[in-house]
């Protein structure tokens, strides 16, 4: 709405005309996400105490030490999805359809998100919403977005990272693929959403990586010479991404060790879907499994560990998700999330790569 009023002043004020471009846009998405969510926070917080709301219920069945978080504040997801929200309806080009499919997406999985949260603090317990239930409601808004995508003639082949000639028509087949994407890349990011800090540090690097390949993506002449898939008008979805990134930074000022507050579903279920939402609209699918490669890490250890433990009665990890593991093992917490956040910006560069690599 703002980028609409100010550059249609334009002829009057010539200065303005530098609201065209998407990369300055960005660039003020995130210094107003960043100070929304710094300010907001610890109001936030407050009003959360203030209406005697109990904090986050700790599972039973983790980590002793984790005993010591039990009452810390939840649902902190809520200030970032509302400041991503704020900058992109400020910020991005509304005529752009994949501005509207990605806000749809966040709000449908924040819902779910606080419906869950919400069950978890009135109930005290760490139960929320069944599989079933949230399944059933994630897979209702991935694929009404995948056929919003369709309709609108969105391409649905599936490109290969570092092969430009390869690419596989998916046809109808978009549609649950883009469930699969969405739904995986939104409930390994909650997985990972143990540890004070955790999960907001990759979803930073996955953000700041997908936000390049979402301006390349929808520049006629970069996506040509880096030999990417050109989707016209993709590129307003940089400035949501970039809107993460500074929510991110913002929300982490409170949630690092020892956190004040956590993300909870809210947060990990929107920011997860988002980030496979813009996998897809850059073509760029595949790539996650590098750009996100802690997400993949988590959930396959989860995954590793349900059926090692149903096949052979035996469990490959002394606790799932993986993080858990390592604090078994002794690791100090900070010492956990560094590591797997230095991870997680290796795999970021790895990604960027491809670029070239093609």
């Amino acid at each position: 709405m703002l980028y609409h009023l100010l550059f249609s002043l334009r002829e009057s004020f010539s200065w303005l005309n530098v609201f065209q471009y998407i990369t300055f846009r960005a660039m003020v998405a995130f210094l107003f996400t960043f100070v929304f969510v710094l300010v907001s926070m610890p109001l936030f917080i407050r009003r959360l105490k203030h209406y005697g709301l109990k904090g986050q219920p700790i599972r039973q069945d983790g980590p002793k030490a984790h005993e010591s978080k039990s009452g810390t504040p939840t649902m902190g997801g809520l200030p970032i999805v509302a400041g991503v929200l704020s900058a992109a309806l400020l910020f991005c080009d509304l005529t752009q359809k994949y501005v509207w499919f990605t806000v749809v997406v966040m709000l449908g999985f924040a819902l779910i998100g606080l419906i869950d949260d919400w069950r978890k603090i009135t109930q005290q317990s760490s139960a929320g919403l069944s599989e079933r239930q949230k399944l059933l409601c994630q897979s209702g808004v991935a694929a009404f977005a995948a056929l919003m995508l369709l309709l609108s003639d969105f391409p649905s082949a599936l490109t290969v990272p570092f092969f430009k000639e390869i690419s596989i028509p998916l046809s109808i087949l978009f549609i649950p693929f883009v469930v699969l994407v969405v739904i995986g890349c939104s409930n390994a990011v909650n997985l990972t959403d143990g540890l004070d800090g955790l999960a907001i540090g990759p979803i930073m690097t996955v953000a700041f990586t997908y936000g390049i390949f979402a301006y390349a993506s929808g520049h006629a002449g970069m996506a040509s010479y880096l030999a990417l898939p050109f989707v016209p008008g993709v590129g307003e979805i940089c400035i949501i991404l970039a809107a993460i990134v500074a929510g991110g930074l913002g929300f982490l000022w409170y949630n690092t060790f020892p956190a004040q507050v956590f993300m909870g579903d809210l947060g990990a279920l929107s920011l997860g879907a988002v980030l496979g939402f813009c996998a897809v609209l850059v073509k760029q699918e595949l790539l996650l499994v590098i750009t996100g490669g802690i997400f993949v890490l988590e959930a396959l250890s989860v995954i590793i560990q349900r059926y090692s433990f149903k096949l052979t009665g035996k469990r490959v990890f002394r606790m799932a998700p993986i993080h858990h593991h390592f604090e078994l093992k002794g690791w100090a917490e900070p010492k956990i999330i560094v590591r797997f956040w230095i991870i997680s910006i290796v795999l970021a560069i790895l990604s960027l790569t491809t670029l070239k690599l093609r």
